[in-house]
């Protein structure tokens, strides 16, 4: 079936932005059709240190900030999960 005009083709979770980042950055992913999505941001010991998303969202691109004034700096891991599918991309956090 095709897709109405607009809507992304696969899903997909997108480089966040800036990055490396200093407090905050913005985390973009796309939706080809409407999900349950749960975007998390974990630590390099497989932590859970932030929940961004874990709701039904509409298809289309959408963007979430992300905020990280209590965390160290270093590397996080972005985890996009929509029923099996599991994308994910690294975060460099610098205070």
């Amino acid at each position: 079936h095709t897709l109405p005009a607009g809507h992304p083709a696969a899903f997909r979770l997108d480089q966040n932005y800036p990055n490396p980042f200093n407090s905050s950055t913005t985390i973009k992913f796309k939706l080809p059709q409407s999900a349950m999505v749960r975007l998390g941001v974990f630590d390099m010991l497989g932590r859970e240190v932030a929940v961004l998303v874990n709701e039904r969202r509409n298809a289309g691109v959408h963007e979430v900030r992300f905020d990280g004034p209590n965390l160290a700096s270093g590397m996080y891991v972005c985890r996009l999960q929509v029923a099996d599918i599991v994308q994910s991309g690294k975060l460099v956090l610098l205070k």
